[in-house]
C-alpha cells in the first residue's frame, strides 16, 4: 500500500460506528496497541484489526511495529475533507434559513 495516497474513501471509512469509535479512542491517546483497542468492543482482535485496516487504507490511521505488537495512531488530516464538506452545507443552510426568516418577517408585516 502506498502510505502517501489513501486507497479507500474517507467517507466510507467513517461511515461505520465501530470505526468512528476507534478514531475517537485514538484521538485520546498518542498511540495504542491492538489489544488495548479491542478491550472497548464486543468483538475479537481479528474484527477490530479489519476495521483498523480500512481506516489505514483511508489514511486515517498509521501503524508501527514495536516488538511483537502493532501500535496504531490517529492521522486526522484526511478528516479535513469531511470538515470542508460539512462547512459548505452549514453555509448553505444558514443562507437558506436566513432567506426563510426574511420572507416570514415580510409576511407578518
Amino acid at each position: 500500500m502506498n502510505e502517501t495516497r489513501p486507497t479507500r474513501d474517507v467517507y466510507e471509512a467513517v461511515a461505520d460506528p465501530t470505526r468512528r469509535k476507534l478514531l475517537q479512542l485514538l484521538a485520546d491517546v498518542e498511540e495504542s496497541p491492538l489489544n488495548e483497542l479491542t478491550r472497548h468492543f464486543e468483538m475479537g482482535r481479528t474484527a477490530v484489526s479489519k476495521h483498523l485496516t480500512i481506516l489505514k487504507e483511508a489514511g486515517l490511521v498509521t501503524s508501527r511495529r514495536v516488538g511483537r505488537e502493532t501500535r496504531f495512531k490517529l492521522n486526522a488530516a484526511p478528516l479535513k475533507e469531511i470538515q470542508d464538506w460539512v462547512a459548505f452545507y452549514n453555509k448553505f443552510w444558514s443562507v437558506r434559513l436566513s432567506h426563510l426568516k426574511q420572507l416570514l418577517e415580510e409576511e407578518e408585516e
